[in-house]
């Protein structure tokens, strides 16, 4: 009996890259075998995601799974990352070559982590998953007629309720504080101290760094822990967040009845606020249905490397570059 090919699948996050090889199992779903996570804050270039930091990163991880793996051939490689559908240009022209003489794989999916977080979150099934990290977007999927995105846009323009955004907003306030403008909170002004040092000083410190997004982000959890210990600054943060990420999913949510929704990311970590999602696009959408996501976007990038690995058979998500492409290697 032929053994089982093998296939790896790797998450781009805004902070961290995790990577990890599968067995392909009879019924064709993946059976992970070995995995592991690194700390690397994605950072933008003039070229978009900076594919040669990434790769960097991301090639050495593979190459120690294979080895502790015994060398394996592996068939199918997906990527999922943050900035793909935006920001990917130098992911799509350089990832290809060196994932191809790494692994030894015949087919290569690269896809926004939308995409694969919607796939761990909800596999094949109908419906909009909410990603949430340093940034946020929500993502409908029809059958037969492909992805409805919302938001999703970046740091600058968007992302309305990811990490990000609560860090900046959090971090405002401090600044507000610091100024005697109404809308200021001391909690966050001494969290923002301790990390930051003087907050005078924090224009200079975020401005020029090309993980700007991250570092905003690292600060969400002192606005959430700020909000559950009751100060309103901090719990106006976390509301608006909410609500933002509630629009989010109706939009995404347009054309389908009774949709099923997930919720995926860290970002949901902080304190109440998946559950006022929840209640806020229950309100809007009284027929979704909720549905706890079956895995991270590690598991949607594994998922989709094994639906690649058939190669008689199409991808049963709807390919619509950029936001999931596949490319023969």
């Amino acid at each position: 009996m032929a053994e089982e090919p093998w296939i790896a699948g790797i998450d781009v996050g805004g902070t961290g890259v995790r990577v990890a090889l599968a067995r392909l199992g009879r019924a064709g779903h993946p059976e992970p075998a070995d995995g592991t996570e690194l700390e690397a804050p994605a950072r933008v270039t003039a070229a978009g995601h900076d594919a040669g930091g990434l790769l960097a990163t991301v090639l050495p991880a593979l190459e120690g799974l294979l080895a502790r793996a015994g060398g394996p051939a592996v068939v199918a490689v997906a990527v999922g990352a943050t900035g793909m559908a935006l920001l990917g240009r130098d992911l799509a022209a350089r990832l290809p070559g060196p994932l191809a003489r790494t692994t030894g794989a015949r087919r290569l999916a690269l896809a926004s982590d939308a995409v694969t977080a919607y796939a761990g979150a909800l596999g094949t099934r109908a419906g909009v998953t909410v990603a949430g990290g340093t940034g946020l977007v929500a993502l409908g999927c029809r059958p037969g007629t492909g992805w409805h995105r919302a938001d999703g846009w970046g740091q600058l323009l968007g992302d309305c309720g990811g990490g990000a955004w609560i860090g900046r907003a959090g971090l405002e306030a401090a600044l507000r504080h610091h100024d005697g403008r109404p809308g200021g909170s001391a909690v966050l002004h001494g969290a923002a101290v301790d990390r930051f040092g003087p907050v005078t000083g924090l224009p200079g410190t975020l401005q020029p760094r090309p993980d700007r997004a991250a570092l905003l982000a690292g600060f969400a959890p002192e606005v959430g822990r700020a909000a559950a210990a009751g100060d309103p600054a901090a719990a106006a943060i976390v509301d608006r967040a909410a609500e933002e990420i509630s629009a989010s999913a109706v939009a995404a949510a347009t054309g389908l009845a009774d949709p099923c929704l997930a919720l995926t990311g860290g970002l949901f970590a902080l304190p109440g606020l998946a559950d006022s999602v929840r209640r806020r696009t229950g309100a809007a959408l009284p027929g979704a249905r909720w549905h706890p996501a079956d895995g991270p976007p590690l598991l949607g990038a594994l998922r989709i490397a094994a639906a690649l690995a058939a190669e008689d058979a199409p991808l049963p998500w709807a390919v619509a570059p950029p936001l999931l492409d596949v490319v023969p290697l």
